[in-house]
Protein backbone atom coordinates (compact mmCIF):
# COMPACT_ATOMS: atom_id res chain seq x y z
CA UNK A 1 0.00 0.00 0.00
CA UNK A 2 2.79 2.42 0.88
CA UNK A 3 4.55 1.61 -2.38
CA UNK A 4 1.34 2.38 -4.31
CA UNK A 5 0.95 5.71 -2.51
CA UNK A 6 4.58 6.56 -3.24
CA UNK A 7 4.11 5.73 -6.94
CA UNK A 8 0.94 7.85 -7.13
CA UNK A 9 2.69 10.75 -5.39
CA UNK A 10 5.63 10.49 -7.79
CA UNK A 11 3.27 10.45 -10.77
CA UNK A 12 1.49 13.56 -9.48
CA UNK A 13 4.81 15.36 -9.06
CA UNK A 14 5.86 14.48 -12.61
CA UNK A 15 2.51 15.69 -13.98
CA UNK A 16 2.79 18.90 -11.99
CA UNK A 17 6.37 19.44 -13.18
CA UNK A 18 5.21 18.86 -16.76
CA UNK A 19 2.43 21.41 -16.34
CA UNK A 20 4.89 23.97 -15.00
CA UNK A 21 7.18 23.39 -17.97
CA UNK A 22 4.29 23.81 -20.42
CA UNK A 23 3.19 26.99 -18.68
CA UNK A 24 6.71 28.42 -18.91
CA UNK A 25 6.86 27.56 -22.61
CA UNK A 26 3.51 29.24 -23.24
CA UNK A 27 4.62 32.31 -21.26
CA UNK A 28 7.83 32.53 -23.29
CA UNK A 29 5.97 32.11 -26.56
CA UNK A 30 3.34 34.71 -25.67
CA UNK A 31 6.02 37.09 -24.43
CA UNK A 32 8.01 36.72 -27.66
CA UNK A 33 4.91 37.31 -29.81
CA UNK A 34 4.05 40.37 -27.71
CA UNK A 35 7.57 41.80 -27.95
CA UNK A 36 7.48 41.46 -31.73
CA UNK A 37 4.15 43.25 -31.96
CA UNK A 38 4.91 45.99 -29.43
CA UNK A 39 8.45 46.86 -30.56
CA UNK A 40 8.28 46.51 -34.36
CA UNK A 41 8.84 49.94 -35.99
CA UNK A 42 8.46 51.50 -32.55
CA UNK A 43 10.46 54.62 -33.38
CA UNK A 44 9.34 55.08 -36.97
CA UNK A 45 6.71 57.76 -36.20
CA UNK A 46 7.00 61.04 -34.28
CA UNK A 47 5.65 61.40 -30.75
CA UNK A 48 2.04 62.48 -30.62
CA UNK A 49 0.25 65.05 -28.50
CA UNK A 50 -0.55 65.09 -25.59
CA UNK A 51 0.85 62.63 -23.14
CA UNK A 52 3.72 61.40 -25.30
CA UNK A 53 5.22 64.86 -25.64
CA UNK A 54 4.76 65.60 -21.92
CA UNK A 55 6.18 62.30 -20.68
CA UNK A 56 9.14 62.45 -23.06
CA UNK A 57 10.00 66.02 -22.02
CA UNK A 58 9.82 65.32 -18.27
CA UNK A 59 11.99 62.23 -18.78
CA UNK A 60 14.53 64.28 -20.77
CA UNK A 61 14.81 66.86 -18.01
CA UNK A 62 15.40 64.05 -15.51
CA UNK A 63 18.11 62.65 -17.78
CA UNK A 64 19.74 66.05 -18.40
CA UNK A 65 19.76 67.09 -14.73
CA UNK A 66 22.94 66.75 -12.67
CA UNK A 67 23.20 63.56 -10.65
CA UNK A 68 22.87 65.37 -7.32
CA UNK A 69 19.90 67.51 -8.35
CA UNK A 70 17.18 65.06 -7.17
CA UNK A 71 15.19 65.82 -10.33
CA UNK A 72 14.11 62.17 -10.43
CA UNK A 73 12.25 62.83 -7.16
CA UNK A 74 11.21 66.43 -7.85
CA UNK A 75 10.65 66.44 -11.63
CA UNK A 76 10.31 69.55 -13.76
CA UNK A 77 8.73 70.51 -17.05
CA UNK A 78 10.50 73.43 -18.75
CA UNK A 79 12.05 74.25 -15.40
CA UNK A 80 8.72 74.40 -13.57
CA UNK A 81 7.62 71.78 -11.00
CA UNK A 82 5.80 68.84 -12.60
CA UNK A 83 2.86 67.84 -10.38
CA UNK A 84 0.77 65.77 -12.79
CA UNK A 85 1.88 62.18 -12.06
CA UNK A 86 4.56 60.29 -10.11
CA UNK A 87 7.69 59.68 -12.13
CA UNK A 88 8.32 55.92 -12.09
CA UNK A 89 7.84 55.51 -15.85
CA UNK A 90 9.52 58.85 -16.56
CA UNK A 91 12.61 57.60 -14.73
CA UNK A 92 12.59 54.37 -16.75
CA UNK A 93 12.50 56.42 -19.94
CA UNK A 94 15.34 58.61 -18.64
CA UNK A 95 17.40 55.44 -18.15
CA UNK A 96 16.79 54.41 -21.78
CA UNK A 97 17.80 57.94 -22.84
CA UNK A 98 21.07 57.48 -20.95
CA UNK A 99 21.69 54.17 -22.73
CA UNK A 100 20.46 54.86 -26.26
CA UNK A 101 20.05 58.62 -26.55
CA UNK A 102 16.89 60.68 -26.93
CA UNK A 103 14.62 59.31 -29.65
CA UNK A 104 11.10 58.08 -30.25
CA UNK A 105 12.28 54.50 -29.82
CA UNK A 106 13.89 55.06 -26.41
CA UNK A 107 10.90 57.12 -25.23
CA UNK A 108 8.44 54.35 -26.12
CA UNK A 109 10.54 51.31 -25.26
CA UNK A 110 9.86 51.00 -21.47
CA UNK A 111 6.09 51.22 -21.86
CA UNK A 112 6.10 48.82 -24.82
CA UNK A 113 8.13 46.21 -22.91
CA UNK A 114 5.90 46.48 -19.83
CA UNK A 115 2.81 46.06 -22.01
CA UNK A 116 4.39 43.02 -23.65
CA UNK A 117 5.06 41.52 -20.20
CA UNK A 118 1.38 41.96 -19.36
CA UNK A 119 0.46 39.35 -22.01
CA UNK A 120 2.08 36.33 -20.28
CA UNK A 121 0.86 37.81 -16.98
CA UNK A 122 -2.72 37.56 -18.26
CA UNK A 123 -2.01 33.95 -19.25
CA UNK A 124 -0.77 33.35 -15.68
CA UNK A 125 -3.97 34.91 -14.32
CA UNK A 126 -5.97 32.62 -16.59
CA UNK A 127 -4.12 29.56 -15.34
CA UNK A 128 -5.16 30.50 -11.79
CA UNK A 129 -8.88 30.79 -12.53
CA UNK A 130 -9.55 28.48 -15.51
CA UNK A 131 -9.47 24.70 -15.41
CA UNK A 132 -8.69 24.15 -19.12
CA UNK A 133 -5.42 25.67 -20.31
CA UNK A 134 -7.08 26.61 -23.60
CA UNK A 135 -9.12 29.33 -21.86
CA UNK A 136 -5.96 30.97 -20.54
CA UNK A 137 -4.33 30.76 -23.98
CA UNK A 138 -7.36 32.19 -25.78
CA UNK A 139 -7.70 34.99 -23.21
CA UNK A 140 -4.05 36.02 -23.60
CA UNK A 141 -4.29 35.97 -27.39
CA UNK A 142 -7.52 37.98 -27.43
CA UNK A 143 -5.85 40.53 -25.15
CA UNK A 144 -2.80 40.63 -27.44
CA UNK A 145 -4.98 41.31 -30.48
CA UNK A 146 -7.10 44.14 -29.09
CA UNK A 147 -6.44 47.34 -31.06
CA UNK A 148 -6.49 49.73 -28.04
CA UNK A 149 -3.98 47.56 -26.17
CA UNK A 150 -1.68 47.44 -29.20
CA UNK A 151 -1.84 51.18 -29.88
CA UNK A 152 -1.75 52.59 -26.37
CA UNK A 153 0.77 50.01 -25.22
CA UNK A 154 3.28 51.15 -27.85
CA UNK A 155 3.07 54.84 -26.92
CA UNK A 156 5.34 56.73 -24.52
CA UNK A 157 2.57 56.88 -21.95
CA UNK A 158 1.82 55.43 -18.53
CA UNK A 159 -1.06 53.11 -19.43
CA UNK A 160 0.95 50.13 -20.64
CA UNK A 161 2.79 50.10 -17.32
CA UNK A 162 -0.56 50.22 -15.48
CA UNK A 163 -1.72 47.11 -17.36
CA UNK A 164 1.45 45.26 -16.36
CA UNK A 165 1.37 46.25 -12.69
CA UNK A 166 -2.39 45.67 -12.39
CA UNK A 167 -2.16 42.15 -13.83
CA UNK A 168 0.79 41.40 -11.57
CA UNK A 169 -1.28 42.50 -8.58
CA UNK A 170 -4.26 40.37 -9.66
CA UNK A 171 -2.02 37.35 -10.24
CA UNK A 172 -0.58 37.72 -6.74
CA UNK A 173 -4.13 38.00 -5.32
CA UNK A 174 -5.04 34.71 -6.97
CA UNK A 175 -1.82 32.99 -5.91
CA UNK A 176 -2.24 34.17 -2.32
CA UNK A 177 -5.32 31.97 -2.05
CA UNK A 178 -2.90 29.00 -1.93
CA UNK A 179 0.29 30.64 -0.68
CA UNK A 180 0.03 33.62 1.67
CA UNK A 181 3.53 34.80 0.76
CA UNK A 182 2.17 36.21 -2.50
CA UNK A 183 0.30 38.82 -0.46
CA UNK A 184 3.55 40.81 -0.48
CA UNK A 185 3.30 40.82 -4.27
CA UNK A 186 -0.19 42.32 -3.98
CA UNK A 187 1.29 45.23 -2.05
CA UNK A 188 4.14 45.58 -4.54
CA UNK A 189 1.70 45.77 -7.47
CA UNK A 190 -0.42 48.31 -5.61
CA UNK A 191 2.63 50.46 -4.89
CA UNK A 192 3.83 50.34 -8.50
CA UNK A 193 0.38 51.44 -9.72
CA UNK A 194 0.34 54.37 -7.29
CA UNK A 195 3.86 55.43 -8.29
CA UNK A 196 2.83 55.35 -11.94
CA UNK A 197 -0.56 57.07 -12.07
CA UNK A 198 -1.24 58.27 -8.58
CA UNK A 199 -2.96 57.02 -5.47
CA UNK A 200 -6.51 57.42 -6.80
CA UNK A 201 -5.95 54.87 -9.59
CA UNK A 202 -4.20 52.54 -7.15
CA UNK A 203 -7.06 52.67 -4.67
CA UNK A 204 -9.61 52.04 -7.43
CA UNK A 205 -7.85 48.94 -8.80
CA UNK A 206 -6.98 47.61 -5.34
CA UNK A 207 -10.61 48.13 -4.31
CA UNK A 208 -11.76 45.99 -7.24
CA UNK A 209 -9.35 43.26 -6.11
CA UNK A 210 -10.69 43.44 -2.54
CA UNK A 211 -14.30 43.15 -3.76
CA UNK A 212 -13.34 40.04 -5.74
CA UNK A 213 -11.66 38.53 -2.68
CA UNK A 214 -14.74 39.26 -0.56
CA UNK A 215 -16.89 37.36 -3.06
CA UNK A 216 -14.50 34.55 -3.94
CA UNK A 217 -12.22 33.94 -0.93
CA UNK A 218 -13.47 36.02 2.03
CA UNK A 219 -11.18 34.19 4.46
CA UNK A 220 -8.23 36.17 3.05
CA UNK A 221 -9.75 39.38 4.38
CA UNK A 222 -9.76 37.97 7.91
CA UNK A 223 -6.07 37.06 7.81
CA UNK A 224 -3.30 39.64 8.29
CA UNK A 225 -1.22 38.63 5.25
CA UNK A 226 -3.11 40.65 2.63
CA UNK A 227 -3.22 43.78 4.76
CA UNK A 228 0.46 43.46 5.68
CA UNK A 229 1.28 43.16 1.99
CA UNK A 230 -0.73 46.28 1.15
CA UNK A 231 0.90 48.10 4.07
CA UNK A 232 4.40 47.29 2.81
CA UNK A 233 3.43 48.34 -0.72
CA UNK A 234 2.05 51.63 0.59
CA UNK A 235 5.28 52.63 2.36
CA UNK A 236 7.16 53.95 -0.73
CA UNK A 237 3.97 55.65 -1.93
CA UNK A 238 3.51 57.48 1.37
CA UNK A 239 7.19 58.42 1.43
CA UNK A 240 6.95 59.85 -2.09
CA UNK A 241 3.89 61.97 -1.28
CA UNK A 242 5.42 63.16 2.00
CA UNK A 243 8.62 64.15 0.16
CA UNK A 244 6.59 66.15 -2.38
CA UNK A 245 4.56 67.85 0.34
CA UNK A 246 7.65 68.80 2.35
CA UNK A 247 9.38 70.14 -0.78
CA UNK A 248 6.48 72.03 -2.38
CA UNK A 249 3.97 72.50 0.40
CA UNK A 250 0.23 72.73 -0.12
CA UNK A 251 0.61 73.69 -3.79
CA UNK A 252 1.54 70.07 -4.59
CA UNK A 253 -1.45 68.63 -2.73
CA UNK A 254 -3.82 71.04 -4.43
CA UNK A 255 -2.50 70.33 -7.92
CA UNK A 256 -1.73 66.59 -7.76
CA UNK A 257 -4.48 65.27 -5.51
CA UNK A 258 -7.26 67.73 -6.39
CA UNK A 259 -6.74 69.33 -9.80
CA UNK A 260 -5.17 66.31 -11.52
CA UNK A 261 -6.99 63.50 -9.67
CA UNK A 262 -10.16 64.15 -7.68
CA UNK A 263 -11.37 66.98 -9.91
CA UNK A 264 -11.64 64.54 -12.82
CA UNK A 265 -14.62 62.98 -11.06
CA UNK A 266 -16.88 66.04 -11.22
CA UNK A 267 -15.28 68.23 -13.91
CA UNK A 268 -13.96 67.75 -17.42
CA UNK A 269 -10.27 68.52 -16.88
CA UNK A 270 -8.81 70.51 -19.81
CA UNK A 271 -12.15 70.23 -21.63
CA UNK A 272 -12.08 66.43 -21.87
CA UNK A 273 -15.70 65.68 -20.99
CA UNK A 274 -18.18 63.22 -22.47
CA UNK A 275 -21.48 61.41 -21.91
CA UNK A 276 -21.73 58.35 -19.59
CA UNK A 277 -21.84 55.99 -22.60
CA UNK A 278 -18.53 57.36 -23.97
CA UNK A 279 -16.52 54.23 -23.04
CA UNK A 280 -19.19 51.86 -24.33
CA UNK A 281 -18.75 53.51 -27.72
CA UNK A 282 -14.97 53.15 -27.41
CA UNK A 283 -15.37 49.42 -26.77
CA UNK A 284 -17.78 49.02 -29.69
CA UNK A 285 -15.52 50.93 -32.10
CA UNK A 286 -12.19 49.29 -31.37
CA UNK A 287 -12.66 45.68 -30.25
CA UNK A 288 -13.45 43.93 -33.55
CA UNK A 289 -13.59 41.02 -34.21
CA UNK A 290 -13.92 39.95 -30.55
CA UNK A 291 -16.85 42.27 -29.86
CA UNK A 292 -19.02 39.84 -31.85
CA UNK A 293 -18.64 37.22 -29.10
CA UNK A 294 -19.14 39.57 -26.16
CA UNK A 295 -22.94 39.21 -25.72
CA UNK A 296 -22.72 35.41 -25.64
CA UNK A 297 -19.57 35.58 -23.51
CA UNK A 298 -21.24 37.89 -20.99
CA UNK A 299 -24.18 35.53 -20.69
CA UNK A 300 -21.80 32.61 -20.24
CA UNK A 301 -19.92 34.46 -17.48
CA UNK A 302 -23.15 35.33 -15.65
CA UNK A 303 -24.35 31.74 -15.87
CA UNK A 304 -21.08 30.57 -14.32
CA UNK A 305 -20.81 33.37 -11.76
CA UNK A 306 -20.16 30.80 -9.02
CA UNK A 307 -16.73 30.11 -10.62
CA UNK A 308 -13.65 32.19 -9.86
CA UNK A 309 -12.97 33.29 -13.44
CA UNK A 310 -16.49 34.64 -13.86
CA UNK A 311 -16.39 36.39 -10.47
CA UNK A 312 -13.10 38.06 -11.33
CA UNK A 313 -14.14 39.13 -14.84
CA UNK A 314 -17.57 40.39 -13.76
CA UNK A 315 -16.34 42.35 -10.74
CA UNK A 316 -13.40 43.76 -12.67
CA UNK A 317 -15.32 44.66 -15.81
CA UNK A 318 -18.55 45.98 -14.29
CA UNK A 319 -17.01 47.90 -11.36
CA UNK A 320 -14.33 49.54 -13.47
CA UNK A 321 -16.67 50.44 -16.35
CA UNK A 322 -19.24 52.01 -14.00
CA UNK A 323 -16.56 54.00 -12.20
CA UNK A 324 -14.96 55.55 -15.26
CA UNK A 325 -18.35 56.12 -16.91
CA UNK A 326 -19.52 58.18 -13.92
CA UNK A 327 -16.40 60.35 -14.04
CA UNK A 328 -16.89 63.60 -15.93
CA UNK A 329 -13.43 63.61 -17.50
CA UNK A 330 -13.33 61.22 -20.44
CA UNK A 331 -10.14 60.15 -22.22
CA UNK A 332 -9.83 57.14 -24.57
CA UNK A 333 -6.99 55.47 -22.64
CA UNK A 334 -8.91 55.44 -19.35
CA UNK A 335 -10.76 52.33 -20.58
CA UNK A 336 -7.55 50.36 -21.09
CA UNK A 337 -7.56 48.54 -17.68
CA UNK A 338 -10.96 47.09 -18.63
CA UNK A 339 -9.59 45.01 -21.50
CA UNK A 340 -8.00 42.19 -19.46
CA UNK A 341 -11.46 41.45 -18.02
CA UNK A 342 -12.89 41.67 -21.56
CA UNK A 343 -10.26 39.16 -22.73
CA UNK A 344 -10.99 36.72 -19.88
CA UNK A 345 -14.71 36.68 -20.70
CA UNK A 346 -14.18 36.28 -24.45
CA UNK A 347 -11.41 33.71 -23.92
CA UNK A 348 -13.73 31.53 -21.84
CA UNK A 349 -16.37 31.74 -24.56
CA UNK A 350 -13.89 30.82 -27.29
CA UNK A 351 -13.07 27.65 -25.36
CA UNK A 352 -16.77 26.76 -25.39
CA UNK A 353 -16.91 27.35 -29.14
CA UNK A 354 -13.70 25.37 -29.65
CA UNK A 355 -15.13 22.38 -27.82
CA UNK A 356 -18.45 22.67 -29.63
CA UNK A 357 -17.13 22.85 -33.19
CA UNK A 358 -16.45 20.08 -35.66
CA UNK A 359 -13.03 18.54 -36.03
CA UNK A 360 -11.60 17.50 -39.38
CA UNK A 361 -12.47 13.88 -40.20
CA UNK A 362 -15.00 13.46 -37.38
CA UNK A 363 -18.76 13.54 -37.92
CA UNK A 364 -21.01 14.97 -35.23
CA UNK A 365 -24.66 13.93 -34.87
CA UNK A 366 -26.55 16.04 -34.12
CA UNK A 367 -24.43 19.10 -34.92
CA UNK A 368 -24.43 22.14 -32.64
CA UNK A 369 -24.25 24.90 -35.26
CA UNK A 370 -22.31 28.12 -35.00
CA UNK A 371 -24.47 31.19 -35.53
CA UNK A 372 -24.94 32.27 -39.12
CA UNK A 373 -24.91 35.85 -37.81
CA UNK A 374 -21.18 35.42 -37.16
CA UNK A 375 -20.63 34.27 -40.72
CA UNK A 376 -22.55 37.32 -41.95
CA UNK A 377 -20.47 39.75 -39.89
CA UNK A 378 -17.23 38.10 -40.92
CA UNK A 379 -18.34 38.31 -44.55
CA UNK A 380 -19.03 42.06 -44.15
CA UNK A 381 -15.59 42.58 -42.63
CA UNK A 382 -14.07 40.54 -45.46
CA UNK A 383 -15.78 42.70 -48.08
CA UNK A 384 -14.62 45.84 -46.27
CA UNK A 385 -11.05 44.52 -46.27
CA UNK A 386 -11.04 43.64 -49.96
CA UNK A 387 -12.70 46.95 -50.92
CA UNK A 388 -10.15 48.88 -48.86
CA UNK A 389 -7.30 46.98 -50.47
CA UNK A 390 -8.56 47.85 -53.95
CA UNK A 391 -9.13 51.51 -53.03
CA UNK A 392 -5.78 52.21 -51.37
CA UNK A 393 -3.84 49.90 -53.69
CA UNK A 394 -5.16 51.04 -57.07
CA UNK A 395 -7.82 53.79 -56.90
CA UNK A 396 -6.49 56.23 -54.27
CA UNK A 397 -3.97 58.82 -55.40
CA UNK A 398 -1.34 58.72 -54.06
CA UNK A 399 -1.51 55.00 -53.46
CA UNK A 400 -0.80 53.55 -50.03
CA UNK A 401 0.58 50.02 -50.51
CA UNK A 402 1.23 49.54 -46.78
CA UNK A 403 -2.39 50.14 -45.85
CA UNK A 404 -3.53 48.06 -48.83
CA UNK A 405 -1.53 45.08 -47.53
CA UNK A 406 -3.07 45.50 -44.05
CA UNK A 407 -6.57 45.51 -45.50
CA UNK A 408 -5.74 42.51 -47.69
CA UNK A 409 -4.77 40.63 -44.50
CA UNK A 410 -8.15 41.60 -43.04
CA UNK A 411 -9.90 40.34 -46.17
CA UNK A 412 -8.06 37.00 -46.18
CA UNK A 413 -8.62 36.42 -42.45
CA UNK A 414 -12.31 37.20 -42.51
CA UNK A 415 -12.93 35.25 -45.73
CA UNK A 416 -11.37 32.14 -44.20
CA UNK A 417 -13.27 32.68 -40.93
CA UNK A 418 -16.55 32.98 -42.84
CA UNK A 419 -15.91 29.75 -44.72
CA UNK A 420 -14.96 27.83 -41.57
CA UNK A 421 -17.97 29.09 -39.60
CA UNK A 422 -20.28 27.98 -42.40
CA UNK A 423 -18.54 24.58 -42.31
CA UNK A 424 -18.95 24.42 -38.51
CA UNK A 425 -15.17 24.01 -38.29
CA UNK A 426 -13.68 25.09 -34.97
CA UNK A 427 -10.45 26.13 -36.69
CA UNK A 428 -12.10 29.49 -37.36
CA UNK A 429 -10.95 30.47 -33.84
CA UNK A 430 -7.32 29.82 -34.74
CA UNK A 431 -7.69 31.69 -38.03
CA UNK A 432 -9.17 34.70 -36.26
CA UNK A 433 -6.40 34.79 -33.65
CA UNK A 434 -3.51 34.26 -36.04
CA UNK A 435 -4.94 36.47 -38.80
CA UNK A 436 -5.68 39.35 -36.42
CA UNK A 437 -2.19 39.14 -34.93
CA UNK A 438 -0.56 39.17 -38.38
CA UNK A 439 -2.80 42.07 -39.41
CA UNK A 440 -1.65 44.12 -36.43
CA UNK A 441 2.02 43.35 -37.16
CA UNK A 442 1.50 44.64 -40.70
CA UNK A 443 -0.49 47.58 -39.31
CA UNK A 444 2.30 48.83 -37.05
CA UNK A 445 4.75 48.41 -39.94
CA UNK A 446 2.53 50.49 -42.23
CA UNK A 447 3.07 53.74 -40.33
CA UNK A 448 -0.64 54.37 -39.67
CA UNK A 449 -0.91 53.19 -36.08
CA UNK A 450 -0.59 56.74 -34.66
CA UNK A 451 -3.34 58.17 -36.80
CA UNK A 452 -3.67 61.29 -34.59
CA UNK A 453 -0.54 62.65 -36.32
CA UNK A 454 -2.67 63.37 -39.39
CA UNK A 455 -4.97 65.68 -37.41
CA UNK A 456 -2.54 68.61 -37.56
CA UNK A 457 0.65 69.78 -39.23
CA UNK A 458 3.81 67.63 -38.89
CA UNK A 459 5.88 68.82 -35.94
CA UNK A 460 9.37 67.66 -36.92
CA UNK A 461 10.05 70.09 -39.83
CA UNK A 462 8.55 72.98 -37.86
CA UNK A 463 10.59 72.05 -34.79
CA UNK A 464 13.76 71.91 -36.92
CA UNK A 465 12.97 75.42 -38.18
CA UNK A 466 12.57 76.71 -34.61
CA UNK A 467 15.76 75.01 -33.44
CA UNK A 468 17.71 76.53 -36.32
CA UNK A 469 16.72 80.15 -35.80
CA UNK A 470 15.28 80.70 -32.31
CA UNK A 471 17.90 81.10 -29.56
CA UNK A 472 18.09 78.38 -26.92
CA UNK A 473 15.56 78.97 -24.15
CA UNK A 474 13.70 81.52 -26.26
CA UNK A 475 9.91 81.12 -25.97
CA UNK A 476 8.10 81.10 -29.30
CA UNK A 477 4.50 82.28 -29.62
CA UNK A 478 2.20 80.82 -32.26
CA UNK A 479 -1.15 81.55 -33.82
CA UNK A 480 -2.01 77.86 -33.66
CA UNK A 481 -4.85 77.69 -31.10
CA UNK A 482 -3.68 74.61 -29.16
CA UNK A 483 -0.60 73.72 -27.17
CA UNK A 484 1.44 70.93 -28.80
CA UNK A 485 3.77 69.21 -26.30
CA UNK A 486 5.35 67.17 -29.09
CA UNK A 487 6.38 70.39 -30.88
CA UNK A 488 7.84 71.69 -27.62
CA UNK A 489 9.78 68.44 -27.18
CA UNK A 490 11.27 68.36 -30.67
CA UNK A 491 12.12 72.06 -30.77
CA UNK A 492 13.49 71.93 -27.19
CA UNK A 493 11.73 75.23 -26.53
CA UNK A 494 8.26 76.11 -25.27
CA UNK A 495 5.96 77.05 -28.16
CA UNK A 496 3.00 78.87 -26.63
CA UNK A 497 -0.37 79.48 -28.34
CA UNK A 498 -1.52 83.09 -28.25
CA UNK A 499 -4.46 85.12 -29.47
CA UNK A 500 -4.16 87.86 -32.07
CA UNK A 501 -4.03 90.57 -29.40
CA UNK A 502 -1.42 88.69 -27.41
CA UNK A 503 0.74 88.24 -30.50
CA UNK A 504 0.56 91.99 -31.27
CA UNK A 505 1.46 92.77 -27.66
CA UNK A 506 4.45 90.45 -27.79
CA UNK A 507 5.59 92.01 -31.04
CA UNK A 508 5.51 95.50 -29.52
CA UNK A 509 6.97 94.75 -26.07
CA UNK A 510 9.57 91.98 -26.55
CA UNK A 511 13.05 92.95 -27.61
CA UNK A 512 13.46 89.91 -29.87
CA UNK A 513 10.04 88.34 -30.47
CA UNK A 514 9.78 85.05 -32.32
CA UNK A 515 6.36 84.19 -33.73
CA UNK A 516 5.26 81.00 -35.50
CA UNK A 517 2.49 82.01 -37.90
CA UNK A 518 0.58 80.70 -40.84
CA UNK A 519 -0.03 82.94 -43.82
CA UNK A 520 -3.54 83.99 -42.74
CA UNK A 521 -2.33 85.04 -39.29
CA UNK A 522 0.58 87.00 -40.76
CA UNK A 523 -1.79 88.93 -43.03
CA UNK A 524 -4.22 89.57 -40.15
CA UNK A 525 -1.53 90.83 -37.76
CA UNK A 526 -0.07 93.24 -40.36
CA UNK A 527 3.21 93.53 -38.46
CA UNK A 528 5.88 96.09 -39.24
CA UNK A 529 9.56 95.29 -39.91
CA UNK A 530 8.96 91.56 -40.32
CA UNK A 531 11.87 89.27 -41.04
CA UNK A 532 10.87 85.76 -42.14
CA UNK A 533 13.49 83.34 -40.85
CA UNK A 534 12.12 80.30 -42.65
CA UNK A 535 9.06 78.30 -43.58
CA UNK A 536 8.09 74.66 -43.01
CA UNK A 537 4.83 72.73 -43.41
CA UNK A 538 2.91 75.95 -44.09
CA UNK A 539 4.24 77.77 -41.00
CA UNK A 540 6.61 80.74 -40.93
CA UNK A 541 8.98 81.70 -38.15
CA UNK A 542 9.20 85.49 -38.05
CA UNK A 543 11.02 88.04 -35.96
CA UNK A 544 11.59 91.78 -36.06
CA UNK A 545 14.32 93.11 -38.32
Amino acid sequence: MNDEKFQISGLEMRLQRGNYQKDWLFCLGLGAAALILFTTQLGALPLRDWDEGLVAQVAREIWQAPANSMTWLYPTQWGEPYFNKPTLVHCLIAITYAIGGVSEWTARFPGAVLTAVSVPLLYAVGREVFYPRSSAIFSALVYLTLLPVVRQGRLAMLDGAILCFMLFMVWCVLRSRRDYRYSLGVGLGFGLICLTKGVMVGVLLAGIAVVFIAWDTPRLLKLPYLWIGLLFGSVPVVLWYVAQWQHYGSSFLGTNLVDQSLQRIWAGVEGNAGPPWYYLLEIIKYTAPWLLFLPLAGKHAWTNRNLSWAKLALVWGIAYLITISLMTTKLPWYVLPLYPAFALIVGAQLTELWQRGHRVGIRYLPPIPYSLVWAGWFAILALAGWAGMIYFGWMESPRDPGLAIVLAAVGITMTLATTLVLSQDRQFVVILLWGTYLTFVLFVMSGHWVWELAESYPVKPVAALIQQYAPSGQPVYTSYPHNRPSLNFYSDRPVLPASTQQLKRRWRRDDHPFLLLDEAALDELNLASVQVKGMAAGWMLVTRE
